[in-house]
């Protein structure tokens, strides 16, 4: 298990020293005893584990009680709070795969969590996630984000989720950089801008970037955001954002996320239970660079109550 889910040297939740699965899960149940549920002990112990420590929590709950921990707290539990709890307690790409899913069903999809998993996961975790939710849900990613989407939002989606074993070539990028692939002729090179940024070689890409700007005089972002429009632009502007700064670009949700009237919990939620342990300390960094404020603060004055307090646990202080 350490293996697999040791997944990042930046975060803010790290390994619990003497670390005993066994003392954690008396601790669970003395917490979820009784009238009412002591939501204080549960984030002590959810939010200052590793996933792969709380993975053995999972077992020994499971073992010693015959039941599984993940349904006991969510009949415990309920609201933002039980949302984060519980996606903390999930793996990576178990994790991921279930909030696409719930981003698909129903009525209307919810385009910002497909953008923001497709477009920022690596290689390795795309083939995770497909993998899981094959196996899970009975039914490819691939075909439902197909169900679910149209056009060319819809062929980008799924050209995301292809994992892609080769690199564009060097002709791919010429041709690419060339300033007629930009303005006037998008409708024709969307394909072309497609195939070039939908390979996954961080490298070679910030090549083309630059390529590009030298060619054509501005940013490639500003070209998509000329060039494009609605959910099409968001994932466009999505990849090349993650390819340039990936911690900037979570940076920059979570503020969106909060900014304004009211708060989008899904967004905030998702990427505090998937950055937690990989660059938490990165996107903090790159918060306070990019808007003069620590995410602390802005958590802070957004949220209330135990949701409040997990989430201000997991950006790990100031």
């Amino acid at each position: 298990v350490a293996t697999s889910t040791s997944i990042g040297t930046r975060g803010t939740v790290t390994e619990a020293a003497g670390f005993n699965p066994e003392a954690d899960v008396q601790k669970l149940r003395d917490a979820m005893k009784g009238a009412g549920t002591d939501e204080t002990s549960i984030t002590a112990i959810v939010a200052h584990r590793t996933i792969a420590q709380r993975q053995r929590i999972k077992e020994a709950y499971k073992q010693s009680l015959g039941k599984d921990l993940a349904d006991d707290l969510s009949s415990e539990l309920s609201g933002n709070f039980r949302s984060v709890v519980l996606g903390l307690l999930m793996l990576p790409p178990v994790y991921d795969a279930h909030e696409l899913k719930n981003a698909m069903k129903g009525a209307g999809t919810e385009e910002a969590c497909l953008i923001d998993i497709l477009a920022s996961r690596t290689n390795d975790e795309i083939k995770a996630i497909n993998a899981f939710y094959k196996k899970h849900y009975e039914k490819s990613l691939e075909d439902d984000v197909s169900g679910d989407t149209s056009g060319m939002f819809c062929r980008v989606l799924v050209s995301l989720l292809t994992v892609s074993p080769h690199v564009c070539s060097e002709q791919t990028c010429r041709t690419f950089s060339l300033p007629h692939a930009g303005e006037a002729r998008w409708g024709t090179d969307e394909v072309k801008f497609l195939t070039v940024l939908c390979v996954r070689n961080r490298k070679h890409l910030l090549r083309v970037f630059d390529e590009y700007r030298k060619i054509s005089g501005r940013e490639i972002e500003d070209s998509i955001k000329r060039e494009m429009s609605g959910s099409l632009e968001d994932v466009f502007l999505a990849v090349v954002k993650c390819i340039r700064n990936k911690p900037a670009f979570f940076a920059e949700r979570l503020y969106k996320s909060m900014k304004g009237l009211g708060t989008t919990d899904s967004v905030l939620i998702r990427t505090m239970v998937a950055r937690a342990e990989i660059d938490m300390l990165d996107i903090k960094a790159e918060f306070l660079k990019a808007y003069g404020k620590t995410l602390y603060s802005f958590i802070k004055g957004d949220t209330s109550g135990d949701y409040r307090k997990i989430l201000l646990e997991l950006c790990g202080g100031e």
